[in-house]
């Protein structure tokens, strides 16, 4: 089954509907790093990753590990480890995986631009906990944890998601 995210900023799968926060420039076709673009497309649920000193592991047939303090997200263009999870201290530009917010306290890693990962052309996107505002994403599709984990109950190793421009 697939989960299909629109540009109104709401998501459906198996039933259910919920509101979802978008990339801060919309949802487009085309994707660079930095951009703020949600990218268009049909892209495989990697894993799950959880903050298991917030929460506990929430039911899914996603693969699931827990987030450590010292995981990050490579997103520089120009080294190898491009949009990967990488161990910190790490010299290149990236993202904390470990943060004060709850936003990454559960995160679906989007197999978006990762086989194999071509430089420039976006990183870490994410399915995660959006900001009580909703407000807009670098990227990522977020949702309301509760909303999230009902969501992860129906997603299985096979699950995708499709994210839908404009037409």
């Amino acid at each position: 089954m697939t989960i299909r995210v629109f540009t109104d900023g709401h998501l459906t799968h198996d039933n259910l509907t919920f509101r979802c926060a978008l990339g801060r420039s919309g949802i487009r076709a085309e994707k660079h790093e930095g951009d703020g673009v949600t990218p268009v497309g049909t892209f495989p649920l990697r894993r799950l990753h959880v903050r298991a000193d917030r929460m506990t592991l929430p039911k899914t047939g996603l693969p699931t590990r827990v987030i450590r303090p010292l995981d990050g997200w490579c997103d520089d263009p120009q080294h190898p480890a491009y949009n990967t999870l990488i161990t910190l201290p790490f010299t290149a530009s990236r993202e904390v995986m470990w943060r004060e917010d709850n936003v990454y306290d559960l995160i679906v890693e989007i197999g978006y631009n990762d086989a194999p990962p071509i430089a420039g052309a976006g990183s870490a996107i994410f399915m995660h906990v959006a900001k009580p505002d909703f407000a807009p994403t670098e990227g990522c599709v977020a949702l309301n944890a509760e909303d999230l984990k009902k969501l992860l109950v129906t997603c299985t190793a096979t699950t995708e998601i499709e994210i839908i421009g404009d037409t």
